[in-house]
């Protein structure tokens, strides 16, 4: 596929069907994040592939944050509910983690970023979909201390699968409202 037509294509899929995805595919996903730029070359990531239980729990933690009854949530949280039972549904889970090092925290998340897109539009390339989910972060160290990594920084979540849906694009911006002028 080209470039500018995987791109365009480019959906956040949050419907998958039950069907697995190919190791091939997998690596071939990690690949594509693998050769991403970075600041500095840095490459300041560490991936985590999930499937079947280990995902599941994953969303499990995400959810017990739910049923504590002493914490109260803000609105904005609600939406980790949603994204847990989208890890239930997917048949494939990316996590991306990072070391800590607040000196490099900025350059480590827009490369980071880089990586997540470069997975997200090569999962397009694959027939594929994806969703990048950022609500891991309300439970980040619990996830991490479930998954044997206390000491590293879960960034992001990649929910990947074959797509059971196929939403139409979102509203986008004109380029007159993102484009700046030079004053």
């Amino acid at each position: 596929m080209e470039l500018e037509q995987v791109i365009s294509r480019r959906r956040s899929i949050r419907k998958f069907l039950p069907q697995s995805v190919e190791e091939s595919k997998i690596e071939r996903l990690i690949e594509s994040a693998r050769l991403c730029q970075s600041a500095k070359n840095r490459q300041p990531w560490k991936w985590m592939v999930l499937q079947h239980e280990s995902k599941d729990q994953v969303a499990d933690i995400m959810l017990d944050l739910f049923q504590q009854n002493d914490v109260e949530l803000p609105g904005y949280v609600n939406s980790s509910k949603a994204s847990a039972q989208i890890i239930k549904n997917a048949p494939l889970l990316l996590l991306v983690f990072r070391e800590k090092d607040d000196i490099w925290l900025q350059s480590d998340f827009l490369s980071i970023g880089a990586a997540i897109e470069h997975v997200c539009l090569e999962t397009v390339n694959l027939n594929l979909g994806s969703v990048w989910i950022r609500d891991t972060e309300y439970t980040e160290k619990e996830i991490c201390a479930h998954l044997g990594y206390p000491d590293l920084q879960l960034v992001s979540a990649i929910a990947v699968g074959y797509p059971a849906e196929s939403p139409p694009q979102r509203p986008r911006k004109t380029k007159e409202e993102i484009l700046l002028q030079e004053k």
